[in-house]
């Protein structure tokens, strides 16, 4: 397997272009899985279930249709994108299982900094407990979003994956409904009060990657 890192912002496009080429050569054998961190300029991607409505500021930032399952989200820097492409053929042809366990990935490594995400039914991503604020409309405590899921199959390969909000900008998700939620906010590492770095995030994550799936080669 390949654990790549990008320095710098990676324009949307090019990493879509590399992720099919990527998940159509490992369906074939003829390349390795590959875990792709990196991070994005500026802009919003539409899932399979965007809704129009959902997008509140077309014009702020570039607005990009894509394959990956969800609706609305935001890239940009400061977050960590992790882009997965892993055979599932090896690891027991179960959606929701694989979807599971990246779950359970962004679970563990945030814990390796003392927090404690959680998943909601009927609300994708993972989330953290808000005691300190007002509880919802709907006397719900509150919670925050600190990390945005969505992924696509093709021939059992992966590609897509997750992002998690280290220190970006905040107020850039107002131009859209994050995954058409109104109810809850958005959160981040630093925002929740950690001093946590790019490369502290990436170190976390590797260690809970291989606690999980298993030693990288």
């Amino acid at each position: 397997m390949e654990w790549k890192i990008s320095d710098g912002l990676t324009p949307y496009d090019e990493a879509v272009t590399f992720m099919e080429a990527r998940a159509e050569a490992i369906s074939k054998g003829e390349a390795e899985e590959c875990i792709w961190l990196l991070e994005h300029p500026p802009l919003y991607t539409a899932g399979t279930s965007a809704r129009l409505e959902d997008l509140k500021d077309p014009d702020r930032f570039p607005v990009y249709t894509s394959k990956r399952g969800g609706q609305y989200t935001y890239h940009g820097p400061g977050q960590r994108v992790v882009y997965v492409m892993l055979d599932l053929t090896k690891r027991g042809k179960d959606v929701r299982r694989f979807v599971e366990e990246l779950e359970g990935w962004v679970i563990d490594t945030l814990a390796a900094f003392n927090l404690d995400g959680h998943i909601r039914c009927g609300r994708v991503g993972v989330w953290i407990e808000r005691p300190d604020r007002p509880r919802t409309a709907s006397g719900a405590m509150a919670e925050d979003k600190i990390a945005a899921i969505g992924i696509r199959l093709r021939k059992w390969v992966s590609f897509h994956g997750i992002s998690i909000n280290v220190e970006p900008d905040l107020s850039h998700f107002g131009g859209i409904v994050p995954c058409g939620i109104t109810e809850y906010g958005v959160t981040s590492l630093v925002d929740l009060g950690l001093p946590v770095t790019m490369d502290d995030l990436d170190v976390a994550l590797r260690q809970a990657f291989e606690d999980r799936f298993g030693p990288i080669p």
